[in-house]
């Protein structure tokens, strides 16, 4: 007999889902607190964290990847990895750290994730992929477990694979819709998810999508055509952490409120993180907020080789001078 599926805090969220997917040095706490305080989604996911490092001598190396804060609630990490008994050592650690879920990387394309066995690999895999994921629903207790996958390996195999996780307990499944080969190479195959809505809609499983979502607006025309549960969230939260406030839009963000998230998103990560992480992570997100006003490409330039948070404050303050934008209070 099957077991009750544990859906957790997914069963409180009201459909369709809006998530905010987990990218590496990407979604890290300082940022996920800004998407968090200018359009918080129905639930965020930590950067991926490797099961192996948890369960060695690493693991203290590994924390900075773990940190969050309330406001973040439901929070979910994500792990990676190929070996179900250190899924289920890290499930029970995730408990202790109380998280609301765990979800398991079955996507990366990366090849030295990959070339392990982890990630996107695990498709290949499924009877592995299965023993994975009941090693970490043995260890999780009663907080949910999902799988965040492509659609296939070198090719779409959508209906055999997904066929595959709906056989466990899963409380959702994350299509990203292209294989592993494709990488984010090619158009998501959005007329894919239908096959896959179907068979889950026999299951307690959640299933959500994700590919070349720009904004709110995208995703609901997608959830309306394919009756999927939800939509997970990327690219398009660069330099906008208020991608999930209905209220605001690209156009509508002014130069002066992107230079004080600048600042602010800055102050954060160095507060956070120290010496434990580069500064030179933040440079991608200072270059991104950078845009859609007078001299944001000459800002980017600008933001090119600062080291830290006076760093940026300083480029600001002279930005400003040389385009007489307003000053903004200090965050």
């Amino acid at each position: 007999m099957k077991k009750k599926v544990i859906k957790g805090f997914w069963n409180n969220i009201e459909k369709p889902v809006y998530a905010m997917a987990p990218m590496a040095d990407v979604t890290d706490a300082a940022f996920r607190y800004m998407i968090a305080k200018y359009g918080k989604p129905d639930v965020m996911f930590t950067e991926f964290v490797s099961c192996d490092g948890l369960c060695s001598a690493g693991r203290p190396n590994l924390m900075k990847y773990l940190l969050y804060n309330e406001i973040e609630r439901p929070i979910v990490i994500q792990l990676f990895g190929e070996k179900p008994e250190n899924f289920y050592k890290s499930a029970l650690f995730a408990r202790e750290l109380k998280f609301d879920g765990i979800d398991i990387n079955m996507g990366c394309p990366v090849k030295t994730v990959t070339k392990t066995g982890s990630g996107a690999a695990l498709i290949n895999t499924p009877e592995l992929g299965k023993e994975i994921i009941a090693a970490a629903i043995e260890g999780a207790g009663e907080l949910p477990v999902s799988v965040k996958t492509r659609i296939g390996y070198n090719s779409i195999t959508i209906a055999e694979w997904v066929e595959h996780l709906l056989e466990t307990n899963l409380a959702a499944i994350t299509l990203h819709l292209r294989t592993k080969k494709e990488m984010s190479n090619v158009q998501a195959h959005w007329e894919t998810v239908h096959e896959a809505v179907e068979l889950a809609r026999r299951t307690e499983t959640l299933l959500l999508a994700n590919g070349d979502l720009d904004d709110l607006d995208q995703a609901d025309k997608m959830i309306e055509e394919t009756g999927i549960d939800g939509v997970m969230m990327a690219r398009a939260i660069y330099g906008f952490p208020w991608l999930f406030d209905r209220s605001k839009t690209r156009e509508s963000i002014t130069a002066e409120q992107r230079l004080s998230a600048m600042i602010e998103h800055s102050r954060l990560y160095e507060k956070m993180f120290d010496s434990k992480k580069n500064f030179a992570v933040m440079i991608k997100h200072l270059r991104a907020y950078a845009t859609g006003f007078n001299g944001a490409k000459e800002l980017r330039v600008m933001m090119e080789d600062v080291k830290s948070s006076n760093d940026v404050i300083a480029k600001i303050v002279e930005f400003r001078n040389q385009y007489g934008i307003e000053s903004i209070s200090s965050c």
